[in-house]
């Protein structure tokens, strides 16, 4: 199976005016991502891209612009974002036939009404989907305020047991449970990746032991995210912590509330840096005021993020 390690980021989905895809903006923005030295994959068909958004023509779209501007450079994980198990399957098998190397399994909404009193759901889900496509899959836990966060028993069971999983997006936004999964994980017989979405507070993530980063966030900090990933790799604190210092700032003005407007604000970041040519979204998501771009402008400058 492909290996899924290394600074993986998700990338943003341009539109136009009248709300289609921009894939110009689209591949000048994967051209820049997969230029930096240091990128081990992209992850597309995420929330960064509003698949929530995105209809099924548009998400296989999406997938193979991805695809192509990739070239096989790098391995391009899908995400499969569905409440239903067997639709889940069929976006899973969808994904492989075009051409995806792995894909990112976003929790069923059903979750919320109290999974955690039943386990066994989460590993149906998970297990329905792998009998569906041969594809590594990457399981996406949830912060543990979240009425989808899946329990520790619940994350190794899956692991474990399913072939297919291999690795983990590990958001959970508590560092005590972030431990907790990381230390269970390790103990397996089976090598589970644990990819870092700790936007807020990556250093502490990376120092505790990950292996690598899949975060939406990289769609604007990419480099800055593979400099603090090698320097935690080769155990320089002290450069860690400088390379830390230049990202908080903006991680705080992106994640800031309502944290629903984290990636509208990130493309707003890419159109101020010039590096797209407008920074639309669909609804229900609303443009940023005026007073936001302000401040995002003002945190790209105290982080040096030029364009």
């Amino acid at each position: 199976m492909v290996p899924l390690r290394g600074v993986i980021p998700a990338n943003l989905l341009p539109f136009t005016a009248d709300l289609k895809i921009d894939e110009p903006n689209l591949r000048r923005h994967l051209r820049a991502l997969l230029d930096v030295d240091g990128v081990a994959g992209i992850t597309t068909n995420a929330h960064a891209s509003e698949v929530a958004t995105l209809t099924a023509d548009e998400q296989r779209r999406q997938l193979d612009i991805v695809l192509d501007e990739a070239a096989g450079r790098v391995p391009v994980i899908s995400g499969v974002y569905q409440d239903g198990s067997a639709k889940a399957a069929r976006i899973a098998a969808d994904a492989e036939a075009a051409g995806a190397d792995a894909l990112l399994i976003f929790p069923s909404g059903v979750f919320e009404g109290g999974s955690q009193l039943r386990p066994e759901m989460a590993f149906a889900h998970y297990a329905e989907i792998a009998a569906a496509t041969s594809l590594p899959m990457i399981a996406f836990i949830y912060p543990a305020a979240s009425g989808l966060r899946l329990g520790t028993d619940a994350v190794v069971r899956f692991c474990s047991e399913i072939d297919n999983v291999v690795a983990v997006k590990e958001w959970s936004n508590d560092i005590i449970a972030y431990e907790r999964n990381l230390r269970a994980l390790r103990s397996l017989d089976k090598d589970v990746a644990v990819l870092s979405s700790f936007s807020r507070s990556l250093l502490a993530s990376l120092i505790l032991g990950a292996d690598g980063i899949l975060s939406g966030h990289g769609s604007v900090v990419v480099d800055l995210h593979v400099e603090l990933f090698r320097a935690v790799e080769k155990q320089e604190l002290a450069e860690a912590r400088r390379v830390w210092d230049r990202i908080r700032p903006f991680a705080e003005a992106c994640y800031a509330e309502p944290f629903l407007d984290g990636h509208n604000r990130m493309k707003v970041a890419l159109q101020v840096l010039g590096r797209i040519d407008a920074a639309h979204v669909r609804p229900p998501l609303q443009a940023v005021t005026d007073g936001e771009r302000d401040l995002l402008r003002t945190a790209l400058g105290e982080a040096s993020i030029r364009g």
